[in-house]
This record gives structure tokens, C-alpha cells and sequence, in this order.
């Protein structure tokens, strides 16, 4: 079994900031990418941010410049620096970690339970 649990959601001025960590645990062989996607009501999940093992890293246009996303290996962890939040950023952000396991030889998606970020004055 294979959990993420994220953490550092809330509530936050507009122009202010939050970091969200998503930490990885359970039977784990290999961590390819991890990264963020969120979803507002009525709306497809949609990509914000994605790490590769390597560090490689790729941003939504609408995040590009305020957003961070980084990784720590050793603790099967990512995490997301959200700078100059912007009200339009309101919404639920879930994480991933595309695992790969040696015993199927394929890769599968494992998805965070979800974290509220709220920007409003």
C-alpha cells in the first residue's frame, strides 16, 4: 500500500504566500515524477506543476514565475512554494507520485487525499 498525505493548505491574503508538502509512504521501489494538479468545482483537474526524478520541472502559464515546485528523495516528499497568491488560485490541490514497481514493471499514479487553499482578503 502506497499513501500520500499533503499538508500546508489554508487560508491566505491575496499576495501572500503558502507551501504545500506531499510525503509519500508505503511499499515503495522507485518514485518517477510527483506533482500538483488542482480542481475547482465543475472544472477537469487541471495540471499546476510537475518534478521529475531528476529535478526537471514544468509550470501552467498561470503559475509560471510565483509557483516553486521541488522535491526531497531521500524523504519521498514534494512540495509546492505558491508566492503572490492570487484569489483565481482558490481551489483544491492534490498531489501525485508516478511509482514504478518492479515486480508489474509499469508505473502507477498514487493521489493525495487533497488540500484547501483558500486566497481572499
Amino acid at each position: 500500500q502506497v499513501q500520500l498525505v499533503e499538508s500546508g493548505g489554508g487560508l491566505v491574503q491575496p499576495g501572500g504566500s503558502l507551501r504545500l508538502s506531499c510525503a509519500a509512504s508505503g511499499s515503495i521501489f522507485r518514485i518517477n515524477a510527483m506533482g500538483w494538479y488542482r480542481q475547482a468545482p465543475g472544472k477537469e483537474r487541471e495540471l499546476v506543476a510537475i518534478i521529475s526524478s531528476g529535478g526537471s520541472a514544468n509550470y501552467a502559464d498561470s503559475v509560471k514565475g510565483r509557483f516553486t515546485i521541488s522535491r526531497d528523495n531521500a524523504k519521498n516528499t514534494v512540495y509546492l512554494q505558491m508566492n503572490s497568491l492570487k484569489p483565481e488560485d482558490t481551489t483544491v490541490y492534490y498531489c501525485h507520485a508516478d511509482l514504478y514497481q518492479s515486480a508489474t514493471m509499469r508505473t502507477y499514479r498514487y493521489w493525495g487525499q487533497g488540500t484547501q487553499v483558500t486566497v481572499s482578503s
